[in-house]
């Protein structure tokens, strides 16, 4: 088998984040980081197609942020969440509450705490659409979202989940850094005030499907993934550029193998607002992935140059000793992530029945410190740790699309349908969704 080149890792994580830069979902970057991962997948010598789908776009030209305290107003970076709405230029000012997303959703009126007011929210994910339905009838002004998991001084960007926008409505919705947040509290903040100028557009994104087919249909299909845009203001080296380059490598050493079983390599659009491009493939090939699919790896910002080896998902246990053999064999150790995650491509396909895992390296507690941040550059990547991961991810997709019998079963485990449903109808909308 040919080996990974990490130059040439390097040299498609230059293109999207030097030559390219930041890849909003429906922007006109995120297209050009879709033909470029198109182009490279015909070099390499798959057959390549173009599914689009529509999207929110994120079209934000102006955001700014004041606090009261100390006597006087002072201002603070922000970052409008993905479909939620700006507020047309004009200044919005509201006394603040601290509300405590953990457990503050147990009380019984939310509306006569935020109704009129700007709310912090501690706590970015809401991850139960009757919780989010009542922060909006609650009638806030506004929300300062935080995310708990990164203690950091900068603003990250994030998205509203679109299933709970089209359901409940939104509010304008700014993420502030939790240092922020802490000294607002620090020093008494009252009030607060934003304007942004921009919001939510109606465009398209596309999935870019690559197919390196077997030579017996019968034996199915094994799906690799991965998602080519990137968070605002973030050019995204590791979030995703890691994966998408990854991609081309891994579509590159795999082409010449012969092999029985169909490789079907998918760089999404639209990962960061939650598998948006992910769920429309699974949505539109729900009978094919039923009757063809065996299962789906997910890459997902495994390039840190400092960190430990993450497999999340959900599949028999077969499938984690078979790839933990592929990476020990290029001194790589991988820990897995038990219980159900549904911030990853893989997820809508194992809501489908696939089984799916996300390979994902973290850098500390709460994740990666430069998480969905302007400095998630090259300075954050790895090739050469990159390079030892993929070829443990190329050797085991060769020889899954090459023997006669997978070495384990194509099932979900028993415990896991019933929540993995669950979480499919309440974070991404169920199978009706659009």
């Amino acid at each position: 088998m040919q080996a990974i080149e990490p130059n040439e890792l390097l040299r498609h994580l230059r293109y999207l984040t030097e030559t390219i830069g930041v890849r909003l979902a429906g922007s006109a970057n995120e297209a050009k980081a879709g033909e470029y991962v198109a182009a490279e997948f015909e070099r390499a010598g798959a057959t390549v197609r173009r599914e689009t789908f529509p999207v929110q776009r994120r079209d934000v030209r102006e955001q700014q942020l004041q606090l009261f305290h100390d006597g006087a107003w002072h201002d603070y970076p922000c970052s409008l969440f993905a479909n939620t709405p700006g507020t047309n230029g004009e200044w919005v000012e509201a006394p603040l509450v601290f509300f405590e997303g953990p457990t503050g959703y147990q009380q019984s009126d939310l509306g006569a705490l935020m109704r009129g007011r700007i709310v912090l929210h501690l706590g970015c994910h809401i991850e139960s659409r009757e919780n989010y339905r009542r922060l909006v009838a609650a009638g806030p002004m506004g929300v300062l979202m935080v995310d708990l998991r990164y203690p950091g001084a900068t603003p990250l960007a994030d998205a509203i989940f679109p299933a709970y926008v089209a359901s409940c409505g939104a509010v304008p919705s700014l993420n502030v850094a939790y240092l922020d947040a802490w000294a607002w509290r620090e020093r008494g903040a009252t009030r607060a005030r934003f304007r942004v100028v921009g919001g939510p557009q109606p465009a398209e994104s596309q999935n870019i499907v690559a197919e390196l087919p077997g030579t017996d249909p019968a034996a199915g299909v094994i799906f690799l993934g991965g998602h080519h845009d990137t968070q605002a203001d973030s050019v995204g080296a590791d979030d995703n550029g890691s994966a998408t380059a990854g991609l081309i490598e891994l579509a590159r050493v795999l082409a010449p193998r012969p092999r029985r079983r169909t490789i079907r390599l998918i760089s999404f659009g639209a990962e960061e607002q939650l598998s948006v491009g992910s769920a429309a493939y699974v949505r539109r090939h729900r009978a094919d992935l039923g009757r063809d699919g065996r299962f789906i790896f997910n890459l997902d910002s495994f390039g840190s140059l400092l960190g430990w080896n993450t497999l999340s998902g959900n599949g028999p246990a077969g499938l984690d000793e078979q790839l933990a053999r592929y990476f020990e064999r290029h001194g790589q150790f991988v820990r897995r992530e038990r219980g159900l995650m549904p911030y990853a491509d893989h997820f809508p396909f194992v809501a489908a029945g696939l089984p799916g895992l996300t390979l994902m390296r973290p850098n500390c507690a709460g994740g990666r410190f430069f998480h969905h941040r302007p400095d998630d550059d090259l300075r954050r990547v790895s090739p050469d740790v990159m390079t030892a991961l993929l070829g443990g991810v190329a050797e085991f997709a060769a020889d899954m699309a090459a023997v006669e019998k997978l070495p384990f079963p194509i099932e979900i485990p028993v415990a896991e349908r019933a929540p993995l449903a669950a979480y499919w109808e309440d974070l991404f909308g169920g199978w009706d969704a659009r």
